[in-house]
């Protein structure tokens, strides 16, 4: 008998999407793995407080915006935005909120508490969907719900476990879930760089007040713990930047479902350098709450998938129906 010659099967050549797809997703690997690193770069600030922290961190990111937008000639958007009265009070709003995020978390890093930083960002997504049903009205799945409610369950173990408001976790959740929607609610008027601009832009004489009083109060750090601290401290703007730019290109090349599941990285990240990289101690309790957490999110990811799934299922049939040559009804 005649032997036939194996034929290794044809890869097919990646196309233009799948290479998009591809770039995307290793932009969001970066954009949240920094993010995720953060209380490496933060802890290093020190003896730097929060409040001085919090202000060079708006200001240099203001800088650094200002440059950038200087260079591409890229602030033609500000005075139409200026204009427009509902724009500019969420971004002023959205401004606030982040800024409340951004110095609770430092607070969170500098007093030894990453962890709870940590759990916040889990709790952000449950945070988020019941903020889209309780101020959009939107319609949740079985699956959402469940998810909602096991969040629900570990916020109230963690209050009675601990004794007190596990105040951290929620401060940040909710002011993250809230400036997320507020973003959305303003609308996707302005690129990353634009809103960022914008809203340290905003932000930039309250931060200036913030160094003048730490200047009068003689607690100003810059420049005085040598020029690696000094360096550390202006390279804020570049750090808070650049992860953000990083998300933005992620975000207009790969599937929302794809985002929700990266974002899990950051608060993952985080856990895991608060406990072994800076030697935080996590009580037997508080992991209890973190594990009710967990199952939370592993509902509300599986019901995330599905529905992605179903709805490119759907939108395939009801292109194929649609076909040249298919009959309509």
């Amino acid at each position: 008998m005649a032997l036939r010659a194996y034929a290794a099967p044809v890869t097919p050549a990646p196309t233009a999407a799948d290479e998009e797809v591809r770039r995307g997703t290793a932009y969001g690997i970066a954009a949240y793995g920094i993010w995720g690193l953060f209380p490496m770069y933060f802890h290093s600030l020190a003896p730097s407080g929060p409040w001085e922290i919090l202000a060079h961190r708006i200001l240099w990111t203001l800088v650094l915006c200002a440059l950038i937008l200087t260079v591409r000639r890229d602030w033609a958007w500000l005075r139409p935005t200026l204009a427009h009265r509902r724009l500019t009070l969420g971004l002023v709003l959205a401004a606030f909120l982040i800024a409340g995020n951004w110095g609770v978390y430092v607070l969170a890093v500098l007093s030894g508490r990453t962890y709870e930083a940590a759990l916040g960002y889990f709790l952000n997504p449950i945070v988020t969907v019941f903020l889209g049903v309780l101020v959009l009205g939107e319609r949740l799945r079985p699956g959402q719900w469940l998810a909602v409610g096991v969040g629900g369950v570990a916020a109230v173990y963690l209050t009675v476990a601990g004794g007190i408001i596990p105040w951290i976790p929620l401060v940040l959740a909710l002011s993250f879930a809230l400036y997320g929607l507020t973003k959305k609610r303003v609308g996707a008027r302005l690129t990353a760089m634009q809103s960022l601009a914008a809203e340290t832009l905003v932000l930039g004489p309250v931060a200036a007040g913030i160094l003048a009083w730490v200047a009068m109060s003689g607690a100003t750090t810059l420049g005085r713990h040598g020029a690696a601290h000094t360096g550390l401290l202006l390279s804020a703007g570049v750090v808070t930047a650049v992860p953000l730019l990083f998300f933005a290109a992620a975000a207009r090349r790969v599937p929302l479902v794809t985002i929700g599941l990266l974002q899990f990285m950051t608060p993952g990240l985080q856990l895991l350098t608060g406990v072994f990289l800076l030697g935080e101690h996590v009580s037997p309790a508080l992991w209890v709450g973190f594990a009710i957490v967990w199952v939370a999110l592993v509902i509300l990811t599986v019901d995330s998938v599905r529905a992605a799934r179903a709805g490119a299922a759907a939108r395939s049939a009801t292109s194929t129906s649609t076909a040249p040559g298919t009959p309509v009804a």
